[in-house]
């Protein structure tokens, strides 16, 4: 019988007015209950409880004892309510990383509307071009862009794919003649953006006849950023591989405009990762389910947009 019980049988046998009354409200004996407040006299080496045959009495001790063990056990109380409530309603502080591009064009927008739908929740989104170590980190979710994830003892939940396209502005392009195979690249200036997801001295592109792979032999310009890239290639400083969801928006303004539009690369998965299965915190639980069923949507959205909105003579 642990401490925190005989405190419970205690209280129990005082409101009650004797050890009978108290077994019989925990459902439990007489011998325990008069047991159980015996071990914490015995414990404490000091008698809380004044017993007659015909009533209980508490000692000056025992009225202080009892006054911090309903206090201990309104806070144990309040703490198992708080705890089991977490997995039923979510709310709280939800921690989320993000790498950076996939983060602004789409965790963002849909961390407003989850947040339409669970008020309670508060958000705190960091945004880097790392995989962050969940448990040192204290992050609740990670979302990682990768083509497969290696073993490891988090749950992952695959949230759907993403693909890079290549760009430029039309300065340049009026400047340099316009590629139309990947061997044409060659003779362009090259951007790159320096990731731990793709081989830096190659572009591999999947397109009309199948896998085609374009070493580039380096670069005047990289950046860590798809979003530095996109304002590179807008400047008419050369050719970039972009994230569909980081050249939407030039695509629209028609600052960037699509080369080779029947060719895409960089194919990637986007999962999310958070520590485990068991128990999963209501917060952490909906936000998962939640991006399972908005973020396929919202980059099939963004790929539409990006795709029609570059129907030009290139």
């Amino acid at each position: 019988m642990d401490t925190l019980q005989k405190m419970r049988v205690l209280v129990r046998v005082v409101e009650a007015g004797s050890f009978t009354g108290a077994a019989q409200h925990l459902n439990t004996t007489t011998a325990y209950a008069s047991r159980a407040v015996s071990d914490l006299e015995a414990r404490l080496r000091t008698r809380l409880l004044n017993r007659t045959t015909r009533r209980i009495a508490l000692t000056e001790a025992g009225e202080r004892y009892l006054h911090r063990c309903e206090e201990i056990l309104a806070c144990v109380d309040e703490a198992e309510a708080e705890a089991s409530d977490a997995q039923a309603r979510p709310s709280g502080k939800l921690k989320v990383h993000a790498m950076t591009g996939i983060g602004q064009h789409c965790v963002v927008p849909a961390v407003g509307r989850y947040q339409q739908r669970y008020p309670d929740v508060k958000v705190e989104l960091t945004l880097a071009q790392r995989e962050p170590d969940l448990l040192d980190e204290g992050y609740d979710v990670a979302l990682v862009l990768a083509e497969e994830l290696p073993d490891s003892g988090l749950i992952s939940q695959r949230l759907g794919n993403t693909f890079s396209i290549a760009c430029a502005s039309p300065a340049y392009l009026e400047r340099n003649g316009v590629p139309r195979t990947p061997a044409d690249l060659a003779a362009h200036s090259c951007l790159l953006t320096v990731t731990p997801i793709f081989p830096a001295h190659e572009w591999v592109f999947q397109g009309p006849r199948g896998r085609e792979t374009f070493a580039h032999g380096g670069a005047k310009f990289c950046v860590n950023v798809a979003e530095a890239l996109a304002v590179a290639v807008g400047e008419g400083m050369g050719i970039g591989l972009l994230p569909f969801y980081s050249a939407a928006n030039g695509l629209r303004s028609g600052e960037l405009v699509r080369i080779l539009p029947e060719y895409t690369s960089q194919h990637t998965n986007v999962y999310a990762l958070y520590p485990s299965r068991q128990y999963v915190d209501a917060k952490i639980r909906t936000w998962v389910e939640f991006l399972r069923d908005e973020l396929p949507a919202a980059l099939d959205h963004e790929c539409l947009d990006a795709v029609t909105a570059n129907d030009r003579p290139y």
